[in-house]
C-alpha cells in the first residue's frame, strides 16, 4: 500500500458522504418545508384546509412507496444510477410544483417530488455507511443524521422565510440548485461496489401492485382520519380495509416470493427488528413535534410563520452540534447506553412541554427544544448504525429501505396521533373548564362584568357588551383548552419513547470493528 492511500481514502469518503447528503437533506426536508406554506397556497388555489393538506399527503405516499422499494429498484438499474435518476425526478417535480396553477397539477408534481425524494433517503445512507469503515460507522450516521434529523427542523424556518418574503413556488424552486450539484458530485466520485447483486430474473408484480395499494391507503388513513372524524367516515372504514388486506397480503406474498420487492426477511436480524421498532417511535416523536411546535406557536401564541419555524431553530442548532459529538462518542462507550441518554433526555423534554402555559414566550419553549436538540443524535445516530450493524454488505440498501420506511410509517403515525389527540383532548378539557362558565360562579361574574364594563365605557351598548363579554370569555376558554391538549400530547408521547426501553436488551452494545469495511464504493 502506498504512503498515501490513507489519505486519497479519507478524502474519498468524505466526498462521498458531502455528495449524497444534499440529496437526502432536501428530499427530507420537502416533507415539512411545506407545511408553512398550506395557508398561502389556500388563497391561490382556492381550496380549504382539509383539501390542501393533500399537498403534503401526495409527497408522503410518493415518498413512503419509493423509499420503500429503493434495494429492489438499486437492484434492477443499479444504484448510482438509481441515486442519479432519483436526483433527476426530484428536481423536475420540484420545478413543476413551483410553476403549478391549478390543483390537480399540484397533486401530480408533488407525486413525482416524492417518488424521487423517496429513493434518496434509503440509498444514501447505505452509501455512507459503505463509505466508512466500522470503528467510523457512528461519525458516518451523524452526518448522514443531519440530513435525516435536522431538515425537519430547519424545513419550517427555510419554508417561513422563503414564503413571507419571496412566496410559496421558492420553497420548490430552491431544491434546483443544490440536487443539481448533487447529481455532479455522485456522478463525478461515486460507484457501485462490486457484491451488489445486479439485474432480477422476474419482476415482483404482484408486490409491487400490493405495496403501491397498501401504503397509498395506509397513507390517505393516517394523514386525513382526524378531517373526516375516523371510522364515521365511510372513506376511512374503506381505506382501512384496503390497507389491512393488501398490506397483509403483501407481508405473505413477499416471505414466499424467490426475488421480493421488498425483502422482509431481513427482519429476522434482531437488532435491525428492534432498531426499526425503535426507530417507529422515533419517527412518531421527530415529526409529531415538527407538526405540533408550529401548530401550538401559529395558533394558540399568534406567531406569524416565520417567527412559528423560527422557534424551532435553536432545536436545529443543538442536533447539528451534537450530531459529530455522538457520532466520536459511538466508538468509545456502550451503544445501547448512548440510546439509553438520549431516550433521556427527549423524555425530559415532554416533561418541560407538559408545563408551558399560555404565558410561554419564545425563551420558556428554548430549554425544552435544547434539549430533544441534544437528544435526538444520541438516539438517531446511535440507533441508525447499530440496527444495520449486523447486515451484510449486499443486504444493505434493501435493509436501510426497510428502516427508513419504518421511520417514516411513524412519521406519518405521530402526524395523524397528534391532530386527534389534539382535537380530542381540546374537547375534553373544554367541556371540564365550561362547568366553570356559570353565573354561581364568582370568579365568573367578576370577569364578565369587568370585560362588559370595559366594552361598555368604549361606546357599545350593554346588550352588546355583554354579548362581547361572552365571546371574548369563549375565545379564551378555546385557547386555554388547546394549551392543554398540547400539554397532554406532550405527556403521551414522552411516554412513548419510556416504552422503547425494554427493546435495548435486543441491541447489541459494541459491534467488531471491520478494516476493510468502506473502501469498495469510492472511486479510484
Amino acid at each position: 500500500m502506498s504512503a498515501d492511500t490513507p489519505t486519497r481514502a479519507a478524502a474519498g469518503k468524505w466526498t462521498v458522504a458531502f455528495s449524497v447528503l444534499s440529496g437526502t437533506f432536501m428530499a427530507v426536508m420537502d416533507v415539512s418545508v411545506v407545511n408553512v406554506a398550506l395557508p398561502h397556497m389556500m388563497g391561490t388555489f382556492a381550496q380549504d384546509l382539509n383539501a390542501i393538506t393533500w399537498v403534503a399527503t401526495v409527497y408522503a405516499i410518493g415518498q413512503i412507496i419509493t423509499s420503500t422499494m429503493a434495494g429492489w429498484l438499486a437492484t434492477l438499474i443499479g444504484r448510482k444510477r438509481l441515486v442519479l435518476s432519483a436526483f433527476a425526478v426530484f428536481i423536475v417535480g420540484s420545478v413543476l410544483a413551483g410553476t403549478a396553477r391549478t390543483f390537480p397539477e399540484m397533486m401530480v408534481y408533488r407525486a413525482i417530488q416524492g417518488m424521487g425524494g423517496g429513493c434518496l433517503i434509503p440509498v444514501c445512507q447505505a452509501i455512507m455507511r459503505e463509505a466508512f469503515p466500522a470503528a467510523e460507522q457512528g461519525m458516518a450516521m451523524a452526518i448522514y443524521g443531519m440530513g435525516v434529523v435536522l431538515a425537519p427542523a430547519i424545513g419550517p424556518i427555510f419554508g417561513g422565510w422563503l414564503t413571507d418574503n419571496y412566496g410559496w413556488p421558492w420553497i420548490f424552486y430552491i431544491n434546483l440548485p443544490i440536487c443539481a450539484f448533487g447529481m455532479l458530485m455522485v456522478s463525478a466520485f461515486v460507484q457501485d461496489p462490486p457484491y451488489l447483486k445486479r439485474g432480477v430474473s422476474r419482476i415482483d408484480g404482484l408486490g409491487i401492485v400490493l405495496l403501491a395499494t397498501g401504503l397509498t391507503a395506509m397513507q390517505m388513513v393516517l394523514e386525513h382520519g382526524q378531517q373526516l372524524n375516523w371510522f364515521q367516515s365511510d372513506f376511512i372504514i374503506g381505506g382501512t380495509a384496503v390497507s389491512v388486506v393488501t398490506l397483509t397480503a403483501l407481508v405473505f406474498w413477499e416471505l414466499h416470493v424467490d426475488e421480493p420487492i421488498v425483502n422482509l426477511r431481513l427482519l429476522k436480524d434482531i437488532p435491525l427488528a428492534a432498531g426499526c421498532a425503535i426507530g417507529l417511535v422515533f419517527g412518531i416523536g421527530l415529526f409529531g413535534t415538527t407538526f405540533i411546535l408550529p401548530q401550538f406557536t401559529q395558533t394558540v401564541l399568534g406567531y406569524p410563520a416565520y417567527q412559528s419555524g423560527l422557534v424551532l431553530f435553536p432545536r436545529a442548532v443543538i442536533l447539528f452540534l451534537a450530531m459529530p459529538v455522538v457520532g466520536w462518542l459511538y466508538k468509545y462507550f456502550d451503544a445501547r447506553l448512548l440510546v439509553a441518554v438520549g431516550i433521556g433526555f427527549i423524555c425530559w423534554t415532554f416533561v418541560d412541554l407538559y408545563g408551558l402555559s399560555l404565558d410561554a414566550d419564545f425563551w420558556a419553549m428554548s430549554r425544552p427544544l435544547l434539549l430533544m436538540g441534544i437528544g435526538m443524535p444520541f438516539l438517531f445516530v446511535t440507533m441508525t448504525a447499530i440496527s444495520l450493524s449486523s447486515i451484510a454488505k449486499k443486504d444493505m440498501t434493501e435493509a436501510s429501505s426497510i428502516y427508513t420506511m419504518t421511520r417514516a410509517v411513524g412519521g406519518n403515525i405521530g402526524y395523524a396521533l397528534v391532530a386527534t389527540l389534539i382535537a380530542n383532548y381540546t374537547q375534553i378539557h373544554r367541556a371540564m373548564l365550561a362547568k366553570n362558565i356559570t353565573s354561581l360562579n364568582p370568579a365568573f361574574r367578576a370577569m364578565q362584568d369587568g370585560i362588559s364594563g370595559y366594552v361598555f365605557r368604549h361606546g357599545i351598548d350593554r346588550v352588546d357588551a355583554s354579548h362581547a363579554a361572552m365571546a371574548i370569555i369563549n375565545a379564551q376558554l378555546q385557547r386555554q383548552s388547546t394549551m392543554l391538549a398540547y400539554n397532554d400530547v406532550s405527556l403521551v408521547l414522552g411516554g412513548l419513547f419510556v416504552a422503547t426501553i425494554p427493546l435495548l436488551i435486543f441491541m447489541p452494545g459494541r459491534h467488531p470493528l471491520d478494516p476493510e469495511a468502506g473502501r469498495t464504493i469510492l472511486s479510484e
